[in-house]
């Protein structure tokens, strides 16, 4: 249960850091474009988070890249 109230916290962090960035740059034009800003940036960190948290997001590590390797490729390369 405590895993989720974080996960669930630091979703909500990338959202609201996303949407103040994107409020922040977008009230550089005007009022209406600090809105749209807003919610772009929030929409966009909260994917973030989605994809960081995921177990199959962009930065997970599934430990394939290790499976392949077994320690023989190394005494090949040194005998080559």
């Amino acid at each position: 249960m405590g895993s989720r109230i974080r996960t669930a916290l630091s979703r909500a962090k990338y959202a609201a850091v996303g949407a103040a960035v994107g409020a922040a740059v977008g009230g550089v034009w005007s009022r209406n474009a600090a809105s749209t800003g807003g919610a772009l940036g929030g929409l966009a960190g909260a994917t973030l988070a989605e994809l960081k948290s995921g177990a199959g997001g962009v930065f997970a590590d599934d430990g394939e890249d290790d499976a392949d390797t077994d320690g023989d490729e190394g005494a090949e390369a040194d005998a080559a």
